[in-house]
Parts: structure tokens; C-alpha cells; sequence
């Protein structure tokens, strides 16, 4: 199978593409969550383990900033920003009932002084217990309040809570689950040129990226972004949740909304999406999961979690392993953290 690459005969082309688009996320202002871009890391034994042919890099977003790190603290950046031009003192969002994104969500309004409300929707039934660790635990601990709602019932649930906190004389502002709109998205078109730059500059461009395609602002984010530069590496959405279908249009969405900002289009084909880890369904382990993540952990070192970053390398590691990368590809894995829920699920057996 043959991977387009980020190579071009014409190096000022490239520069100019990755100017334009740092002038566009210029344009929409930023809380500073994001000083410093974590390291893009070569992962050599286990590219080793899987044959050798193909090198694996992965890039640890689970490092970056507020509580345990993940990549909802990109989107953040952007979407606290606006609750606070906007004069918010009270965010409001929703998640499973062990989100990343509430947690950091809860982290970031610590960090700004703001109240913090959690829609948890339980997204299988009987998985939520007030007793429960991992970030089940952290949501109080960074002092946000939360409600427990069944499968389906978050719209009406946060639409009862705005209202409620607004007439308790609250300036509440709504972040969608997973921090996924065209302005959280921004934060990973961020982190796409930061990728496209840093290969640039080496000399060595990947050949294609893997990353978990939830909520979708991740997935979208990253194809505006390497679009926007003129890079045109394919990249693999590993589907948590939906078939490829359904998420295949949810990301069209996005990514054509994300797209808009940077004046730029979002050809459907480019949307990639495998959805053979999705298992019995989100949240619920797979043997491929437990697998990736225990070769993660005593290969690299690396922490992944069972419900988003251990179902997406597993997608990785499967696509080594069933030859769609050519030998020699330099593939870049995006950990997106999530780490705190795995000492909840504790998903492989001793």
C-alpha cells in the first residue's frame, strides 16, 4: 500500500503554507495553556517487536499541562479563552463517567477561578459508581459538581442546568463533550504544523499518522492543520465509539467547519476512519486493547488508557501488522493521554 508523503520540490511553498496558517490561528486568541510542544519520541523496541520494517514515533500529548495532561488541554486553550471574554464564571460540559475532558475541564476552571458543572452520561449501563477512582475521583477532588445522567439524556440534562444556573445568577458557558467544535479543533491544527514544521526541519517527513477518533475534535484538528501547511499524510482515525459510518460523517462535519477557518476545503477522502477496535462497544475492553496497552507500558514505558489510547494503538499496531505501511514508513502514533482512568479499569491481568 503507498502512503503519500509530506515531501515537495518546492521548500518556499512549504513555508509560505505553514506562515498562512500560524497567521490564521494568530487571529483567534489562546489562554496560553500550551507553552511548550511535547516531544515527538522514536519508539524503537517496539518497532522492533512488530518486524522492524516500519519505524513507530509517537507524539506525547499525554504531557501536556492542567491535571494528568491529554489532549482536551489544547482544545481548552482556545475554548476557556472565550468563556472568558465572553465574562463566564462557570463552565459547563459533559462526558462518560470517566472523562479526560471533564477532568480537565474541571482543571482548567481551578486553574481560573471558575465553577465547574459535569454532565456524566453513563454510557453503559451500571458503569458509574460515586465510589470509583481514576478521574472519577479527580472531578472532586479539583472541586467541580456533577450529575449523573443515562445514555441520551445529556442534551436535556446541561439545556436544564444553564437555565437553572442563570437564574441562580451565574454567567455559565457551554463546552461541547470533548471540547469538539471548529474552536476547539484549533488547538489540534496547532499541533498539526507544529508536527509538519518539526518534520520539515529534520528532513524527514512521516508517512502517516494514527491517532483515536472520539468526539472528533482531535481527529478534524489534526487534518485542518496538516492541510493548511500543504502536507498531505494520510491519517488513520481509530473509531472508539461509532462504525466507520457514523463517524466517518461526524468528522466530515467538523473537519469542514474547522476547515472554514483557514479559508481552506475538507475533501471527505481524507477522512480515514477504521473502526474494527470499537469491540462490544465504548468503554468495553478488547484483548487487542489489553495487548496494546501492556506492550506499550513494558516496551516504551508508556502509559496508555483502555477506553481511547489502548483501542487506538491497538489500530495501530494491527495496521503494522497487516502490512498497510510500506517499509521503511516513518509513522507517528498521537498519544492523547487519559492515563488516570487507567488505575480505574485496570484493564490487564496479572
Amino acid at each position: 500500500m503507498s502512503l503519500p508523503t509530506t515531501n515537495s520540490p518546492d521548500t518556499t511553498l512549504d513555508s509560505l503554507g505553514s506562515a498562512a496558517a500560524r497567521a490564521t490561528l494568530r487571529a483567534h486568541p489562546s489562554r496560553g495553556y500550551v507553552q511548550i510542544e511535547p516531544p515527538v519520541e522514536p519508539m524503537p523496541r517496539l518497532s522492533k517487536e512488530l518486524g522492524g520494517a516500519v519505524e513507530l514515533f509517537v507524539k506525547r500529548d499525554d504531557l501536556l499541562p492542567l491535571a494528568g495532561g491529554g489532549s482536551k488541554t489544547r482544545k481548552l486553550d482556545y475554548l476557556v479563552q472565550q468563556a472568558l471574554d465572553s465574562g463566564a464564571d462557570t463552565l459547563v460540559t459533559c462526558g462518560a463517567v470517566q472523562s479526560n475532558h471533564c477532568r480537565l475541564t474541571a482543571s482548567a476552571a481551578a486553574r481560573e477561578g471558575l465553577g465547574c458543572h459535569l454532565v456524566l452520561e453513563e454510557r453503559v449501563a451500571g458503569s458509574y459508581s460515586p465510589e470509583a477512582g481514576g478521574n472519577n475521583y479527580v472531578f472532586g477532588l479539583l472541586g467541580a459538581k456533577t450529575q449523573v445522567v443515562p445514555l441520551g439524556g445529556v442534551d436535556a440534562a446541561v439545556a436544564a442546568l444553564m437555565e437553572e444556573l442563570k437564574a441562580a445568577g451565574a454567567t455559565p458557558y457551554y463546552i461541547p463533550g470533548g471540547g469538539s467544535n471548529a474552536l476547539g479543533a484549533l488547538g489540534y491544527a496547532r499541533a498539526a504544523i507544529s508536527v509538519v514544521e518539526e518534520a520539515r526541519k529534520a528532513g524527514r517527513p512521516f508517512d502517516a499518522v494514527v491517532l483515536c477518533s472520539g468526539s472528533g475534535g482531535t481527529h478534524a484538528g489534526m487534518l485542518t492543520g496538516m492541510r493548511a501547511c500543504g502536507d498531505q499524510t494520510k491519517v488513520y482515525g481509530v473509531s472508539v465509539r461509532f462504525d466507520a459510518a457514523k463517524q466517518k460523517s461526524r468528522i466530515e462535519a467538523q473537519y469542514k467547519e474547522c476547515a472554514k477557518l483557514f479559508g481552506n476545503e475538507a475533501p471527505e477522502e481524507d477522512v480515514v476512519i477504521i473502526d474494527s477496535q470499537v469491540g462490544p462497544g465504548y468503554s468495553l475492553p478488547t484483548p487487542e486493547m489489553r495487548s496494546a496497552v501492556e506492550a506499550f507500558a513494558k516496551l516504551e514505558g508508556i502509559l496508555l488508557d483502555p477506553v481511547y489510547t489502548g483501542k487506538g494503538a491497538a489500530g495501530l499496531l494491527q495496521l503494522v501488522r497487516e502490512g498497510a505501511f510500506q517499509p521503511g514508513a516513518r509513522v507517528l502514533f498521537l498519544h492523547t493521554g487519559g492515563a488516570p482512568s487507567l488505575f480505574h479499569y485496570q484493564p490487564v491481568p496479572e
